[in-house]
């Protein structure tokens, strides 16, 4: 597999050039950027970003590795996280990651057989007050319940029929 940024994204990225004095200050965009168009962060993404960014492979993966947002394995449709969180686990975290795995027929970390949903824990989602919460894809969910999370995935579910 080959990695390449798009003719779109390579405009973008000369333009974030001019915005950020040293090369190596690119590596969380670019790693947005990479994820965003393919879905997820290959090894050779991982090259491309470090040639642009003039330094190794290994300082990128670092980085990629070391914040949660970033995906370097491919990832389902809809990618559920679930804050593991202590304001959240007071409310029922654990009932909630419960109904999801029971629905879902999967554990965290593992994705569905039909490639639509993927299960995390993540870090605080910084809704502790509307706890608990889970973010799917980029819509975040508060207040849950197994009845409301059950709805959810419900039309989720209805979506890909």
């Amino acid at each position: 597999m080959s990695f390449t940024f798009t003719d779109h994204n390579l405009q973008k990225i000369e333009q974030l050039k001019t915005q950020y004095p040293k090369p190596q200050a690119l590596s969380l965009p670019l790693l947005w950027m990479a994820q965003e168009q393919q879905g997820y962060i290959c090894m050779e993404a991982i090259e491309a970003i470090a040639k642009i960014c003039e330094t190794f492979p290994m300082d990128i993966y670092k980085v990629a590795t070391f914040y949660t947002m970033f995906q370097l394995e491919p990832i389902g449709k809809y990618h559920i996280q679930v804050c593991k969180t202590l304001s959240c686990k007071l409310c029922n975290q654990k009932q909630i990651l419960n109904t999801i795995e029971d629905i879902l027929q999967i554990k965290v970390g593992q994705t569905t057989p039909d490639q639509n949903f993927t299960l995390s824990l993540v870090e605080c989602l910084g809704s502790c007050g509307t706890a608990p919460v889970m973010q799917i894809n980029d819509t975040l969910y508060e207040n849950l319940t197994p009845q409301s999370v059950s709805s959810i995935l419900q039309e989720l579910q209805g979506v890909q029929s």
